[in-house]
C-alpha cells in the first residue's frame, strides 16, 4: 500500500467513491503528478455517485463536481479519462452498505492491471490483502476557518443562507434577538453551492464533526459546535444552508437554581422536564445540569440528534442506533447512568423511551418545546397513563429569555378535587405545585371519559362548569355563536340567545331542547339576550290529556310569545291555530308552567 504522495507513478488508475468525494484525484492533477496517468472510471462509481445525488446527498454532488473538474484538467495536463466496465444490478446497490460495490471496484482495478485510489483506509486494507495495487490517499484534518464561519460573530445565534435571498442571521441572546442583514447582494447559487463543498469537505476531513441525518433533499450535519441544516428541491423551494451555534456556555450557579432542587438532584435520581419555546436556552440549561451532574460524581449520558449540546469529553453523547432510540436505551441500560439528558422530546416513542427509562431507575432529565409549563406536562397526557405521570416527572423547570421562570413540582395524591364537595368523588389527583411557595396551581384527573387540566386559583370554578360550559357551547353554537352562559348550580345552566334563535333551539313543543338536555346530562334555560319591549296579555289554562292547553287572542296565531314566572324567563313558544298553546305536562317546560300556575306568577308577553 503506498500512502499520501505518488512515489513512483503508475501508468493507469483506478479511483474509487471515497476519493472522488474527498476531490483528491483535481489537486494532484492540478500539482502535475498524475501527468501523463490514464484514469479509468468504473461505471460503478458513477452509478452510486448519481444514486446519492438523485436523492439529494450531497457526497454524491460533490463525486460527480468532482469528476467534471477531472474531464476539465485532462487536457491540460495529458491525461486520458475513460469510463469503463459494467453497471451494478439491483441487488449489488442494496448491497453497497455491505462493501459488495468496494469489492466490485477491486476487482474491476486487477481486470484494468491498474493501482485502485481510495481514500477509504478500510478498502485499503483489503485491496493490499488481496494482493491488489493500492494508492491510499489518507483525508487530511484541516482546522482552517470556512466561508460559513466567517458569517459568525461571537453574538451570532444563527445565519441563513439562501438562493435570491440577503444572507441574513440573527444575533442576541435569548430574549433580545435581532434579526441583521449581513450584505444587501442576495447569494447566487454557484456561492451557496460552493460553501456546501466547502462543510462537506471539512465534516469528512474532521474527526469531530459527522453527518446525522442524510434524506431525500435534507441533511443535517454536526461541524464541531456548528449545527449545520442543508435542503435542496424538492424538499425546499430552493436550496438553503441554516447554521446554528451556541453563543453561551453557562453553569448551573449562572442560572440560581433553588438549594433544594439542587439538592434533590444530586441526592437521588429524578424526573425532570426543561421546557420553553424555541430559542429560549432550554438546551444551555441542560448542557449545564450535565456538567454540574458530571461534576458531583454521577455518570452522566446525552440522548441527541443532532449531537450539539456543549458538554465535556467525560459526557458521552449517543444516537439513536440505527435510527431507534430504543435501542439505544437498551445499551444504555447495561452502562447504567445516573442520569441520560433526553434532548428534544419530540414524537410519542421518544416519551414512551423517556418513560421506559425512567421507571427503569435511570435520572431522566428531558428537554422540549412548549408555551407554557402547564403544556409540557400535558404533552404527556394521552401517551402515558395519567396515574403513572407523577412516577416519570417529579419537576418541570420552564426556561424563557435564558432565565429560569416557573418551576413546578409533580405529586399524586387521592382526594376529592377542588371545586367538588361529595367524598364519593375522591378520584387519583396529579397536583402541580408552585416548587418554592407550594401553592396548588393546576389539578389533573379524569373526569367522565376524560382526562382534565383544571387550574386552580382564588375562584374556584367547579369542574362540571368548566366542562359543562366548554361542551354547551360546542353543542349550541349552531344556533347563535355569541351565546351567554350562566351556571346555576352544577347541573343547570341558563343560556341567552338572539331572540330570533329561540324557536329553533327549542323545537317543535320543546323536543330540539329536551334532546340536547337528555345528550349533556344537565338541565338547560333559555333566555332572550336581549329584551324586546313587549305588552303583556290576558290567557286562559286548561288541561287536554297529556297536554297543558293556554288559549290567547287569536290575532296572535303564528307568532312567538314569551312566557315569564314573574320575572324570570320561561320560554318561547309559538301560537298555533285557533290560538292555542300547547304544551307536554311531563315535558321540563310544562313542569315549569305547572309550577308559576299553580303559584299564580304565570305571565305572557306578545
Amino acid at each position: 500500500m503506498v500512502i499520501g504522495r505518488i512515489k513512483k507513478k503508475p501508468k493507469v488508475i483506478v479511483p474509487d467513491t471515497s476519493v472522488l468525494i474527498n476531490k483528491k484525484l483535481s489537486g494532484l492533477i492540478e500539482k502535475g503528478e498524475l501527468n501523463g496517468v490514464k484514469i479509468v472510471i468504473p461505471r460503478l462509481v458513477i452509478d452510486e455517485l448519481q444514486a446519492q445525488a438523485s436523492t439529494g446527498r450531497e457526497i454524491g454532488f460533490r463525486g460527480l463536481e468532482e469528476i467534471k473538474a477531472i474531464r476539465k484538467l485532462s487536457e491540460k495536463h495529458k491525461i486520458k479519462v475513460t469510463f469503463n466496465g459494467r453497471r451494478p444490478t439491483i441487488e449489488e446497490i442494496n448491497l453497497a452498505k455491505k462493501g459488495r460495490i468496494d469489492a466490485l471496484i477491486r476487482d474491476f482495478a486487477v481486470k484494468e492491471k491498474a493501482t485502485l485510489v481510495t481514500s477509504d483506509y478500510v478498502q485499503a486494507l483489503v485491496g493490499e490483502a488481496e494482493n491488489v495495487s493500492v494508492l491510499y490517499i489518507p483525508v487530511e484534518i484541516t482546522r482552517k476557518t470556512i466561508t460559513i464561519e466567517s458569517f459568525f460573530t461571537n453574538d451570532t445565534q444563527s445565519v441563513h443562507l439562501k438562493v435570491g435571498v440577503r444572507p441574513y442571521a440573527k444575533k442576541g441572546k435569548p430574549g433580545n434577538v435581532k434579526l441583521v442583514y449581513l450584505r444587501n447582494e442576495p447569494i447566487k447559487e454557484n456561492e451557496l453551492n460552493s460553501i456546501i463543498y466547502e462543510i462537506m469537505s471539512k465534516t469528512h476531513k474532521d474527526p469531530s464533526s459527522f453527518i446525522e441525518i442524510s434524506k431525500h433533499g435534507a441533511m443535517v450535519i454536526q461541524m464541531g459546535n456548528y449545527r449545520i441544516s442543508i435542503t435542496r428541491p424538492p424538499f425546499s423551494n430552493a436550496l438553503e444552508v441554516t447554521a446554528v451555534k451556541p453563543i453561551v456556555k453557562l453553569s448551573l450557579a449562572d442560572y440560581r437554581l433553588h438549594e433544594q432542587l439542587e439538592n434533590m438532584i444530586v441526592s437521588g435520581t429524578r424526573g425532570i422536564l426543561i421546557a420553553g419555546p424555541p430559542g429560549s436556552g432550554k438546551s444551555t440549561f441542560a448542557a449545564s445540569i450535565a456538567e454540574f451532574l458530571s461534576q458531583k460524581g454521577k455518570i452522566v449520558k446525552t440522548f441527541e440528534q443532532p449531537r450539539d449540546l456543549q458538554v465535556g469529553p467525560e459526557i458521552t453523547q449517543y444516537a439513536p442506533l440505527e435510527g431507534d432510540w430504543e435501542k439505544t436505551s437498551e445499551l444504555l441500560l447495561l452502562v447504567r447512568p445516573d442520569y441520560t439528558i433526553f434532548d428534544e422530546i419530540r414524537k410519542t416513542k421518544d416519551f414512551r423511551v423517556f418513560a421506559d427509562m425512567r421507571l427503569a431507575g435511570v435520572g431522566m432529565i428531558g428537554v422540549l418545546h412548549s408555551t407554557d409549563p402547564i403544556s409540557a406536562i400535558q404533552r404527556f397526557i394521552g401517551r402515558l397513563e395519567l396515574g403513572m405521570i407523577p412516577h416519570v416527572i417529579d419537576t418541570v423547570i420552564y426556561i424563557k429569555n435564558g432565565e429560569i421562570e416557573k418551576t413546578y413540582a409533580l405529586n399524586l395524591v387521592i382526594k376529592v378535587p377542588t371545586g367538588m364537595k361529595e367524598e364519593d368523588l375522591a378520584r387519583p389527583v396529579v397536583e402541580v405545585r408552585d416548587f418554592e411557595t407550594k401553592q396548588l396551581e393546576y389539578e389533573i384527573y379524569t373526569f367522565g371519559e376524560e382526562n382534565v387540566v383544571v387550574p386552580v386559583g382564588e375562584e374556584k370554578k367547579s369542574p362540571v362548569k368548566i366542562l359543562a360550559e366548554k361542551t354547551v357551547k360546542k353543542e349550541l353554537e349552531r344556533f347563535d355563536r355569541d351565546m351567554e352562559v350562566d351556571f346555576l348550580s352544577d347541573n343547570r345552566v341558563v343560556i341567552k340567545v338572539k331572540n330570533e334563535s329561540i324557536p329553533k333551539l327549542i323545537g317543535k313543543k320543546g323536543k330540539t331542547i329536551e334532546d340536547i338536555e337528555k345528550r349533556l346530562g344537565i338541565k338547560i334555560s333559555v333566555e332572550p339576550k336581549e329584551q324586546t319591549i313587549k305588552k303583556q296579555i290576558n290567557f286562559t289554562v286548561n288541561e287536554k290529556g297529556k297536554n297543558l292547553v293556554i288559549a290567547i287572542p287569536k290575532k296572535y296565531t303564528g307568532q312567538h310569545v314569551d312566557l315569564y314566572d314573574n320575572k324570570d324567563y320561561l320560554f318561547s313558544p309559538l301560537v298555533g291555530k285557533q290560538g292555542e298553546i300547547k304544551i307536554r305536562k311531563k315535558s321540563e317546560q310544562g313542569k315549569r308552567l305547572i309550577k308559576a300556575i299553580l303559584e299564580n306568577t304565570l305571565r305572557i308577553f306578545a
